[in-house]
Protein backbone atom coordinates (compact mmCIF):
# COMPACT_ATOMS: atom_id res chain seq x y z
CA UNK A 1 0.00 0.00 0.00
CA UNK A 2 1.39 3.46 -1.05
CA UNK A 3 -1.26 5.83 0.87
CA UNK A 4 -4.75 6.36 1.97
CA UNK A 5 -6.23 6.70 -1.81
CA UNK A 6 -4.58 3.30 -2.36
CA UNK A 7 -7.22 0.09 -3.43
CA UNK A 8 -6.58 -2.93 -3.18
CA UNK A 9 -8.64 -5.05 -5.90
CA UNK A 10 -7.35 -9.01 -4.58
CA UNK A 11 -6.36 -10.09 -7.48
CA UNK A 12 -2.79 -11.70 -8.21
CA UNK A 13 -0.52 -12.90 -10.88
CA UNK A 14 -1.98 -15.85 -10.21
CA UNK A 15 -5.24 -14.40 -11.83
CA UNK A 16 -2.84 -13.92 -15.41
CA UNK A 17 -3.93 -16.93 -17.62
CA UNK A 18 -3.38 -18.05 -21.03
CA UNK A 19 -7.06 -19.06 -23.06
CA UNK A 20 -4.93 -20.29 -25.69
CA UNK A 21 -1.34 -22.47 -26.10
CA UNK A 22 1.33 -20.38 -26.16
CA UNK A 23 3.12 -19.38 -29.16
CA UNK A 24 6.59 -20.94 -30.00
CA UNK A 25 9.78 -19.56 -28.17
CA UNK A 26 11.08 -18.59 -31.55
CA UNK A 27 8.10 -16.20 -31.89
CA UNK A 28 8.51 -14.89 -28.63
CA UNK A 29 11.39 -13.74 -29.30
CA UNK A 30 11.43 -11.81 -32.06
CA UNK A 31 7.98 -10.18 -30.96
CA UNK A 32 10.50 -9.53 -27.91
CA UNK A 33 13.59 -8.06 -30.76
CA UNK A 34 10.86 -5.87 -32.38
CA UNK A 35 9.24 -4.52 -29.35
CA UNK A 36 12.50 -3.13 -27.60
CA UNK A 37 13.10 -1.59 -31.22
CA UNK A 38 10.03 0.13 -31.46
CA UNK A 39 10.49 1.12 -27.46
CA UNK A 40 14.02 2.63 -28.85
CA UNK A 41 12.63 4.35 -31.71
CA UNK A 42 9.96 6.38 -29.26
CA UNK A 43 12.44 7.25 -26.85
CA UNK A 44 14.41 8.94 -29.49
CA UNK A 45 11.42 11.13 -30.23
CA UNK A 46 11.61 13.08 -26.75
CA UNK A 47 9.20 15.95 -26.12
CA UNK A 48 7.76 15.42 -29.80
CA UNK A 49 6.59 12.09 -28.61
CA UNK A 50 3.34 13.83 -27.06
CA UNK A 51 2.28 15.21 -30.24
CA UNK A 52 -0.97 13.43 -30.78
CA UNK A 53 -0.16 12.48 -34.58
CA UNK A 54 3.36 10.57 -33.21
CA UNK A 55 1.73 9.23 -30.21
CA UNK A 56 -0.80 7.14 -32.31
CA UNK A 57 1.96 6.25 -34.10
CA UNK A 58 3.93 4.69 -31.58
CA UNK A 59 1.19 3.20 -29.82
CA UNK A 60 0.32 1.47 -32.59
CA UNK A 61 3.38 0.54 -33.30
CA UNK A 62 4.19 -0.90 -30.06
CA UNK A 63 1.28 -3.28 -30.03
CA UNK A 64 1.95 -4.32 -33.52
CA UNK A 65 5.57 -5.00 -32.36
CA UNK A 66 3.15 -7.88 -29.83
CA UNK A 67 1.14 -8.85 -32.19
CA UNK A 68 -1.86 -7.34 -30.57
CA UNK A 69 -5.00 -6.35 -32.29
CA UNK A 70 -7.44 -3.61 -30.77
CA UNK A 71 -10.88 -3.34 -32.15
CA UNK A 72 -13.45 -0.90 -31.88
CA UNK A 73 -14.28 2.55 -31.14
CA UNK A 74 -12.94 4.83 -33.67
CA UNK A 75 -13.31 8.03 -30.98
CA UNK A 76 -12.92 8.63 -27.61
CA UNK A 77 -13.95 12.55 -27.34
CA UNK A 78 -16.86 14.75 -27.98
CA UNK A 79 -14.94 16.81 -31.01
CA UNK A 80 -13.99 19.90 -30.93
CA UNK A 81 -14.60 22.56 -27.81
CA UNK A 82 -14.44 21.69 -24.37
CA UNK A 83 -12.45 18.55 -23.53
CA UNK A 84 -14.28 15.14 -22.66
CA UNK A 85 -13.73 13.45 -19.76
CA UNK A 86 -12.58 9.54 -20.77
CA UNK A 87 -13.27 7.21 -17.84
CA UNK A 88 -11.72 3.47 -18.51
CA UNK A 89 -11.76 0.44 -16.30
CA UNK A 90 -8.09 -0.97 -15.71
CA UNK A 91 -6.29 -4.25 -16.81
CA UNK A 92 -2.93 -3.81 -17.50
CA UNK A 93 -0.51 -1.34 -18.59
CA UNK A 94 -1.33 -2.26 -22.28
CA UNK A 95 -4.23 -0.25 -21.36
CA UNK A 96 -2.41 2.79 -22.33
CA UNK A 97 -1.32 2.02 -25.52
CA UNK A 98 -5.16 0.59 -26.53
CA UNK A 99 -6.07 4.12 -25.39
CA UNK A 100 -3.83 6.25 -27.27
CA UNK A 101 -3.73 3.88 -30.15
CA UNK A 102 -7.38 4.83 -30.88
CA UNK A 103 -7.24 8.85 -30.02
CA UNK A 104 -4.49 10.33 -28.21
CA UNK A 105 -5.94 11.99 -24.77
CA UNK A 106 -4.09 13.09 -21.73
CA UNK A 107 -3.82 10.68 -19.16
CA UNK A 108 -3.76 10.94 -15.87
CA UNK A 109 -2.28 7.84 -13.80
CA UNK A 110 -1.07 6.96 -10.45
CA UNK A 111 2.93 8.17 -9.47
CA UNK A 112 4.09 4.69 -9.63
CA UNK A 113 3.35 4.46 -13.71
CA UNK A 114 6.19 6.73 -14.19
CA UNK A 115 8.25 4.43 -12.87
CA UNK A 116 6.96 1.29 -14.76
CA UNK A 117 9.98 0.11 -17.38
CA UNK A 118 9.07 1.21 -20.62
CA UNK A 119 5.65 2.50 -20.12
CA UNK A 120 6.68 4.63 -17.79
CA UNK A 121 9.11 6.67 -19.52
CA UNK A 122 6.45 6.47 -22.28
CA UNK A 123 3.64 7.96 -20.44
CA UNK A 124 6.13 10.37 -19.50
CA UNK A 125 7.09 12.06 -22.49
CA UNK A 126 3.44 11.25 -23.96
CA UNK A 127 2.55 14.30 -20.90
CA UNK A 128 0.90 12.12 -18.66
CA UNK A 129 -0.52 14.18 -15.41
CA UNK A 130 0.78 11.86 -12.35
CA UNK A 131 -1.42 11.47 -9.17
CA UNK A 132 0.96 11.40 -5.64
CA UNK A 133 -1.74 9.45 -3.51
CA UNK A 134 0.53 9.72 -0.57
CA UNK A 135 -0.37 13.15 0.02
CA UNK A 136 -4.47 13.04 0.30
CA UNK A 137 -4.34 17.10 0.76
CA UNK A 138 -3.25 17.72 -3.16
CA UNK A 139 -6.61 16.03 -4.14
CA UNK A 140 -8.75 19.25 -4.72
CA UNK A 141 -5.60 20.86 -6.65
CA UNK A 142 -5.72 17.26 -9.16
CA UNK A 143 -9.37 17.88 -9.45
CA UNK A 144 -8.83 21.79 -10.71
CA UNK A 145 -6.29 20.57 -12.71
CA UNK A 146 -7.97 18.48 -14.61
CA UNK A 147 -11.08 21.01 -14.64
CA UNK A 148 -8.48 23.30 -16.44
CA UNK A 149 -7.55 20.86 -18.76
CA UNK A 150 -10.79 20.25 -19.74
CA UNK A 151 -12.08 23.82 -19.64
CA UNK A 152 -8.78 24.24 -22.08
CA UNK A 153 -10.04 21.83 -24.99
CA UNK A 154 -8.11 18.87 -23.60
CA UNK A 155 -9.48 15.60 -23.26
CA UNK A 156 -8.10 13.52 -20.13
CA UNK A 157 -8.43 9.64 -19.93
CA UNK A 158 -8.62 8.89 -16.24
CA UNK A 159 -8.89 4.98 -14.39
CA UNK A 160 -11.14 5.97 -11.73
CA UNK A 161 -10.90 1.95 -10.00
CA UNK A 162 -7.70 3.45 -8.64
CA UNK A 163 -6.17 -0.41 -9.08
CA UNK A 164 -5.90 -2.88 -11.91
CA UNK A 165 -8.45 -5.69 -11.96
CA UNK A 166 -8.07 -8.96 -14.15
CA UNK A 167 -11.64 -8.43 -15.56
CA UNK A 168 -13.46 -5.79 -16.53
CA UNK A 169 -16.73 -6.26 -14.50
CA UNK A 170 -15.28 -5.83 -11.26
CA UNK A 171 -14.56 -3.20 -8.80
CA UNK A 172 -16.04 0.49 -8.84
CA UNK A 173 -15.44 4.17 -10.35
CA UNK A 174 -14.54 6.65 -7.50
CA UNK A 175 -15.85 10.16 -7.74
CA UNK A 176 -13.69 12.40 -7.11
CA UNK A 177 -12.71 13.23 -10.95
CA UNK A 178 -16.11 13.35 -11.73
CA UNK A 179 -15.98 16.44 -10.23
CA UNK A 180 -14.26 18.19 -12.62
CA UNK A 181 -16.85 17.24 -15.46
CA UNK A 182 -19.55 19.17 -13.82
CA UNK A 183 -17.22 21.64 -12.63
CA UNK A 184 -16.70 22.83 -16.19
CA UNK A 185 -19.51 20.89 -17.93
CA UNK A 186 -17.48 18.48 -20.01
CA UNK A 187 -19.05 15.31 -21.27
CA UNK A 188 -18.08 12.07 -19.68
CA UNK A 189 -17.63 8.92 -21.82
CA UNK A 190 -17.26 5.82 -20.37
CA UNK A 191 -14.89 3.19 -22.13
CA UNK A 192 -14.33 -0.55 -21.63
CA UNK A 193 -11.30 -2.19 -22.26
CA UNK A 194 -11.70 -6.28 -22.82
CA UNK A 195 -8.88 -8.54 -23.34
CA UNK A 196 -9.54 -11.54 -25.69
CA UNK A 197 -7.91 -14.81 -27.74
CA UNK A 198 -9.34 -15.73 -30.54
CA UNK A 199 -12.51 -14.72 -28.88
CA UNK A 200 -12.25 -15.87 -25.66
CA UNK A 201 -12.62 -14.02 -22.51
CA UNK A 202 -8.69 -13.96 -21.33
CA UNK A 203 -6.90 -12.79 -18.55
CA UNK A 204 -3.50 -12.79 -19.74
CA UNK A 205 -2.70 -9.45 -19.81
CA UNK A 206 -3.67 -8.44 -16.77
CA UNK A 207 -0.82 -6.10 -14.43
CA UNK A 208 -2.20 -7.19 -10.85
CA UNK A 209 -0.85 -7.76 -7.24
CA UNK A 210 2.70 -7.90 -7.04
CA UNK A 211 3.03 -8.80 -10.35
CA UNK A 212 6.43 -7.38 -12.03
CA UNK A 213 6.81 -5.57 -15.18
CA UNK A 214 9.30 -8.51 -16.59
CA UNK A 215 6.75 -11.31 -15.88
CA UNK A 216 3.49 -9.74 -17.20
CA UNK A 217 5.70 -8.95 -20.34
CA UNK A 218 6.71 -12.15 -20.82
CA UNK A 219 3.13 -13.25 -20.87
CA UNK A 220 2.26 -11.31 -23.22
CA UNK A 221 4.91 -12.14 -25.37
CA UNK A 222 3.95 -15.40 -25.33
CA UNK A 223 -0.23 -15.00 -26.10
CA UNK A 224 -1.66 -16.47 -28.68
CA UNK A 225 -4.34 -13.89 -30.76
CA UNK A 226 -4.07 -11.02 -28.09
CA UNK A 227 -6.82 -8.72 -29.05
CA UNK A 228 -7.64 -5.74 -26.97
CA UNK A 229 -11.69 -4.57 -27.41
CA UNK A 230 -12.15 -1.09 -26.83
CA UNK A 231 -15.92 -0.08 -26.53
CA UNK A 232 -17.03 3.36 -25.85
CA UNK A 233 -20.54 3.97 -24.52
CA UNK A 234 -23.09 7.19 -25.09
CA UNK A 235 -21.33 10.37 -23.53
CA UNK A 236 -23.19 11.38 -20.01
CA UNK A 237 -23.08 15.13 -20.01
CA UNK A 238 -25.36 15.98 -16.91
CA UNK A 239 -26.53 19.27 -15.82
CA UNK A 240 -25.19 21.23 -13.24
CA UNK A 241 -28.60 20.94 -11.32
CA UNK A 242 -28.55 16.80 -12.28
CA UNK A 243 -26.21 14.49 -11.64
CA UNK A 244 -23.75 14.83 -8.71
CA UNK A 245 -20.53 13.13 -8.36
CA UNK A 246 -21.51 10.33 -6.74
CA UNK A 247 -24.48 9.71 -8.75
CA UNK A 248 -22.10 10.51 -12.09
CA UNK A 249 -19.28 8.03 -11.35
CA UNK A 250 -22.33 5.42 -10.59
CA UNK A 251 -23.39 6.15 -14.06
CA UNK A 252 -20.53 5.83 -15.56
CA UNK A 253 -19.24 2.49 -13.48
CA UNK A 254 -22.37 0.86 -14.56
CA UNK A 255 -21.68 1.45 -18.51
CA UNK A 256 -17.80 0.88 -18.27
CA UNK A 257 -17.62 -2.10 -15.65
CA UNK A 258 -20.28 -4.32 -17.37
CA UNK A 259 -23.93 -2.98 -16.61
CA UNK A 260 -24.18 -3.81 -13.23
CA UNK A 261 -27.53 -1.72 -11.28
CA UNK A 262 -27.30 1.69 -10.32
CA UNK A 263 -29.90 3.71 -9.00
CA UNK A 264 -29.98 7.72 -10.15
CA UNK A 265 -33.08 9.69 -9.20
CA UNK A 266 -33.35 14.01 -9.46
CA UNK A 267 -32.20 15.73 -6.95
CA UNK A 268 -34.73 16.01 -3.85
CA UNK A 269 -36.41 12.75 -4.93
CA UNK A 270 -36.61 9.54 -2.70
CA UNK A 271 -35.70 6.20 -4.75
CA UNK A 272 -36.91 2.94 -3.21
CA UNK A 273 -36.14 0.88 -7.16
CA UNK A 274 -33.56 1.51 -10.01
CA UNK A 275 -34.42 4.25 -12.41
CA UNK A 276 -33.83 4.55 -15.78
CA UNK A 277 -31.64 7.28 -17.32
CA UNK A 278 -31.16 7.83 -21.22
CA UNK A 279 -27.49 9.04 -22.29
CA UNK A 280 -27.55 11.80 -24.99
CA UNK A 281 -26.04 10.13 -27.98
CA UNK A 282 -29.29 8.54 -28.99
CA UNK A 283 -27.89 4.96 -28.12
CA UNK A 284 -30.59 3.01 -25.99
CA UNK A 285 -31.20 4.61 -22.67
CA UNK A 286 -29.64 2.64 -19.33
CA UNK A 287 -32.28 0.94 -17.39
CA UNK A 288 -33.13 -1.09 -14.36
CA UNK A 289 -35.84 -2.47 -12.82
CA UNK A 290 -38.66 -1.63 -10.36
CA UNK A 291 -40.92 1.38 -10.04
CA UNK A 292 -40.87 4.11 -12.06
CA UNK A 293 -39.18 7.63 -10.93
CA UNK A 294 -38.49 10.68 -12.06
CA UNK A 295 -35.15 10.69 -13.75
CA UNK A 296 -32.22 13.20 -13.43
CA UNK A 297 -31.31 15.22 -16.98
CA UNK A 298 -28.49 14.59 -19.27
CA UNK A 299 -28.23 16.76 -22.34
CA UNK A 300 -25.32 18.41 -23.85
CA UNK A 301 -23.06 20.28 -21.22
CA UNK A 302 -23.29 23.97 -20.82
CA UNK A 303 -19.83 25.50 -18.91
CA UNK A 304 -21.00 25.95 -15.13
CA UNK A 305 -18.79 27.63 -12.42
CA UNK A 306 -16.23 25.67 -10.70
CA UNK A 307 -17.39 24.25 -7.39
CA UNK A 308 -15.62 24.04 -4.24
CA UNK A 309 -13.54 20.64 -3.78
CA UNK A 310 -14.72 18.80 -0.53
CA UNK A 311 -13.66 15.22 -1.06
CA UNK A 312 -11.93 13.57 1.73
CA UNK A 313 -9.43 10.08 0.89
CA UNK A 314 -12.27 7.89 1.49
CA UNK A 315 -13.99 9.56 -1.30
CA UNK A 316 -11.72 9.63 -3.83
Amino acid sequence: MNGPWDVSSGCTPDCAAHALPRVPAGRMARRGAAFARTVRRALTDGERMAEPGRLRTHARGLLDALDIQVEGAASLTAGDGIGTLVVVNHISWLDILALLAVEPVTLLAKREVGGWPVVGGLARRAGTHFIDRMHPRRLPHTVREVSELLAAGRSVAVFPQATTWCTAEAGTFRRATFQAAIDVGAPVRPVTLGYSQQGLPSTVAAFCGEDTFAGSLRRVLAARALTIRVTAHPLLTPLDAGLDRRELAALAARAALGGRPVTVAAPGTAVTGATSVTAVTGAASVTGGGPARPTAALRPAVPAPPAPQQDTPVHV
